[in-house]
């Protein structure tokens, strides 16, 4: 049973991911494969941050400020 909890978290949490990297492509334009990786390895409570904010962004710079803050 554990597994099968583990392994649908990492669902979740790489299916929010992969939203809230659509979501900045379309606000920002082709987020960077470094900044994507960065992405990829936050956890679901710093996605849910993350997907908060991007509301806020205008820029690349504004998501780069925001890993630097966090």
């Amino acid at each position: 049973m554990q597994i099968v909890t583990s392994w649908m978290r990492q669902g979740i949490q790489q299916g929010e991911a992969k939203l809230i990297l659509r979501l900045l492509n379309r606000r920002l334009g082709e987020v960077n494969p470094q900044l994507q990786a960065q992405i990829q390895s936050l956890s679901t409570a710093e996605l849910d941050d993350l997907g908060e904010a991007l509301l806020d962004f205008t820029t690349t710079a504004d998501l780069e400020a925001w890993f630097e803050n966090r």
